[in-house]
């Protein structure tokens, strides 16, 4: 268990709790194909406790509300959190199994990945407590919970001034009003796609915040990533180069450690140059939580890697 928290202000995620069942492949299979599997490993993950694995290793103070099952996965879908030192004290224990994601991850890093709610189905906003929201700096969610009780936290956190921040994905029709009621919209190029169609808008970071008023940060992969806030208008971070061995967890490690710098007070562009750098950590191993760095190992590679990314954010402003 992590014993060192380098911020004690408290990032509360509401979101899934899965035990990934994870396939090496030499290549995914095409519809209707069966393939033999390289190997198979069964460990934490679901994309609300990864974030929250992310956050605690970089090392946030992180509560998980979710839900997980009475069954022999549920052990595994926790491990991750517990070696993290994240609060469980809001987990729910449902009759449904523990949620399950089946990940199949090709020679090139590449995924395919189907994920089965389970437990999380039954997550409820009744979960967080007028005093666990009064004590949160930050309000992680994705949409791997039923979408009326995400939207039901985002509401509530923003008559509270909590700061929220949603990540779109899986990528799902969200009502304006939540959209809105959010701090910060964090999307992928497929989710940020998505959401320009449902909102009539382009898919650029700027285009997505005019429409909703709202920060956004638009992740690119090899291209890094870009930004469009309220107080610094739009800027691009630089993505590290590297040759990925499994891109599984990287969005959830972005988003997490994301959540830490801002949990910590950073500011957006150096928030995003420490996610970028993370997250090409995490893509250079195999896993899903077990690919997660701590805080040390983004330390020891900002250092080695140097400050191109911060530069690339500065100049990148317009």
């Amino acid at each position: 268990m992590l014993d060192t928290r380098i911020s004690q202000e408290l990032i509360t995620v509401f979101g899934s709790v899965n035990a990934d069942m994870i396939f090496g492949m030499d290549r995914l299979p095409a519809p209707g194909q069966t393939l033999l599997a390289r190997d198979l490993t069964i460990e934490a993950g679901g994309k609300g406790a990864n974030q929250a694995v992310a956050a605690a290793r970089d090392g946030a103070r992180v509560t998980m509300v979710g839900a997980v099952g009475r069954d022999a996965l549920a052990e595994a879908a926790l491990a991750g959190l517990r070696e993290g030192g994240v609060d469980l004290a809001h987990l729910a224990l449902s009759e449904r199994p523990t949620g399950c994601a089946s990940v199949q991850t090709d020679a090139q890093g590449r995924n395919q990945i189907v994920v089965a709610l389970g437990a999380n189905a039954e997550i409820s906003h009744r979960q967080i407590d007028e005093g666990l929201l009064e004590r949160s700096r930050i309000i992680l969610l994705q949409l791997e919970s039923p979408l009326a009780q995400v939207e039901s936290v985002i509401l509530r956190a923003k008559k509270a001034g909590v700061f929220t921040i949603l990540n779109l994905a899986p990528a799902a029709p969200v009502p304006l009003e939540s959209l809105r009621a959010c701090s910060m919209i964090v999307v992928n190029e497929d989710e940020a796609q998505a959401l320009a169609t449902w909102i009539g808008c382009g898919p650029d970071a700027t285009a997505l915040n005019r429409a909703l008023g709202v920060d956004v940060v638009r992740t690119l992969g090899s291209r890094g990533a870009e930004a469009c806030s309220k107080s610094r208008g739009a800027f691009q971070s630089a993505a590290r180069s590297i040759t990925p061995v499994d891109t599984t967890a990287a969005g959830d490690c972005y988003i997490g450690v994301l959540a830490a710098e801002f949990a910590r007070g950073k500011s957006l562009p150096e928030a995003m140059q420490r996610a970028g750098t993370a997250a090409a950590l995490c893509c250079l191993r195999a896993g899903s939580q077990s690919s997660l760095p701590r805080r040390a190992e983004t330390d020891q590679a900002l250092e080695h890697w140097g400050a191109n990314c911060v530069e690339a954010a500065a100049n990148g402003r317009h």
